[in-house]
């Protein structure tokens, strides 16, 4: 392990304190930054996020998913937490803290601005950064391909009727731009250039080539560039973090009052998934991404479904930029305590 990822959570805190820092020092920069984009899809972070998941994507091995369709169960487990559970704790939550225990520190219309940028993150399970936390929890990059692929077209087909009931109204407008550029940005296009790189490297070199130099070459290749991976996380923190400074400074307590139902749905969510995953006995490389799966949230389709319903100035949006910001502290305490208890899953099938 290197230096980047053993001290990973100090790096993601210096860049959290850096982009803030320079979100309020050069706040022009930052906006110029965030011009920069197609149906709401920022392309700068796109950019980063692509230099992320693009040694991932070369460990996936295309022709061992087909195998997954024979383990089931941890499939099965984040269907049911993303579809089922998450989107509809996430509104109760929203309801029980906005409509009871804050009632008397927030006015009823935020409260159910607040509520509905809640339920949207609840509705928008995450996409690019799971292949970050199945890296870390060393999960198996072929399952988690394969669960990210199947949410995505779930996605597609389930995100605005369940938005439109939770949110009690019929005219929901998703932004199928945003929806489609996003899955085709973080995750076939990442995918189609690991597949290459990996054929590439896998070509025959010489008469004794074997199935063992070719998985050490890629090994080598991919070991060269996990630091940017690293730095294409710490860059993404450092622009989210930096488009919002202005918003984390003006509105102080009300982000904290929005973070703590987000944070309790986070962790609530997880020990939901990790109980599932005992119970299905699911081994640590299938367990920990199926668990992790659900927690983190597509932010950039809610940021911009809030934005398009409720407008760029709402509590919705603020409620949605509120989760960008809690998220990835959140996810890597979780990262943390799945790799202190892999041993609570079957040890003949986790990996070392």
């Amino acid at each position: 392990m290197g230096l980047f990822e053993r001290y990973l959570s100090v790096w993601v805190a210096a860049a959290i304190v850096a982009g803030v820092g320079l979100g309020l020092l050069v706040p022009g920069l930052f906006q110029s930054i965030a011009a920069v984009e197609f149906a709401h899809v920022n392309l700068v972070v796109a950019l980063f996020i692509w230099v992320m998941i693009y040694p991932m994507m070369i460990q996936i091995d295309l022709a061992a998913v087909r195998d997954v369709g024979r383990r089931p169960r941890g499939l099965l487990l984040t269907l049911v937490v993303n579809w089922l559970i998450k989107p509809f704790t996430m509104a109760a939550l929203g309801v029980l803290f906005f409509k009871v225990i804050f009632a008397p520190f927030v006015d009823p219309a935020s409260a159910s601005e607040y509520i509905a940028g809640m339920i949207l993150l609840g509705v928008a399970p995450c996409t690019a950064m799971v292949f970050v936390w199945s890296q870390l929890t060393r999960g198996d990059p072929n399952y988690t391909l394969v669960q990210v692929s199947v949410n995505d077209i779930i996605m597609i087909f389930a995100f605005a009727p369940i938005a439109a009931f939770l949110l009690g109204i019929a005219d929901v407008t998703v932004p199928w731009e945003t929806l489609l550029l996003s899955t085709v940005l973080y995750v076939v296009l990442p995918l189609l250039a690991g597949a290459l790189t990996r054929y590439l490297l896998s070509k025959p070199r010489g008469a004794a080539v074997t199935c063992a130099n070719a998985d050490a070459r890629i090994a080598a290749f991919v070991a060269r560039l996990k630091p940017w991976s690293v730095i294409g996380l710490l860059a993404t923190v450092v622009l989210l973090f930096g488009f919002q400074a202005q918003t984390i400074v003006a509105k102080p307590l009300i982000i904290v009052l929005i973070a703590i139902p987000l944070i309790a749905q986070s962790y609530g969510i997880y020990f939901v998934a990790l109980f599932g995953a005992r119970a299905l006995k699911l081994p640590y490389d299938i367990a920990a991404p199926a668990c992790l799966i659900g927690t983190s949230n597509f932010f950039e389709l809610a940021v911009a479904v809030a934005i398009s319903l409720f407008g760029l100035d709402s509590g919705a949006a603020l409620a949605t930029v509120v989760g960008v910001l809690v998220e990835v502290p959140v996810m890597l305490s979780l990262v943390a305590f799945s790799n202190s208890h892999q041993h609570w899953f079957p040890s003949t099938q986790r990996r070392a």
